[in-house]
């Protein structure tokens, strides 16, 4: 044990508890566009091009926060364009279980992002941060979706625009523009 160690204030040991309430909640901010391709025979969506701008303020790792914010852009078209759970109306049993049947995006179904970043130092923490492993997926869904209501030309679409999802809203308007 060190001489001078003070154990009048100290136990000695290995168990520490530290705890950080900030007076105030901090959040990150961002803005998200993307342009779609529409084929109007199949209802199938292409993701075209995609640009976010971000705030996370004092970023320490600006590699680690991109691929953050690629993450959840992902995430986000996934949610938006395939992913879906669905149950049996009379059991309530899960259909969409497995991996075989609830549909993710690859990598062949994401541009390549375009990723920008804003530094606005938070005001509640010590080291200006915000935090950014969700903000990815915040923003995108909603951006994607009105990039293809926009490119069909109608005003509301429920998530997952799927191609069925997609055609049968096409088919919908032909008839509505028919009338």
């Amino acid at each position: 044990m060190p001489h001078n160690f003070p154990h009048d204030k100290l136990e000695p040991g290995l168990n520490e508890n530290a705890f950080y309430d900030p007076s105030n909640f901090t959040f990150p901010a961002g803005s998200y566009v993307c342009e779609v391709e529409v084929d109007p025979d199949t209802g199938v969506v292409k993701v075209d091009r995609w640009a976010a701008v971000v705030d996370f303020g004092k970023i320490i790792n600006p590699m680690i926060v991109e691929g953050q914010v690629h993450g959840g852009l992902v995430q986000g078209i996934g949610q938006a364009m395939t992913e879906v759970c669905r149950y049996d109306k009379t059991t309530g049993q899960l259909l969409t279980g497995s991996m075989l049947d609830y549909t993710m995006p690859r990598a062949d179904d994401v541009p390549s992002f375009k990723v920008g970043t804003k530094e606005t130092p938070c005001t509640h923490n010590p080291l200006g941060v915000k935090g950014c492993g969700e903000a990815g997926a915040i923003g995108s869904p909603a951006a994607l979706m009105n990039a293809i209501t926009d490119a069909l030309g109608i005003k509301d679409m429920p998530m997952p625009a799927t191609p069925q999802a997609v055609w049968a809203a096409i088919q919908r308007n032909k008839v509505k523009k028919a009338a």
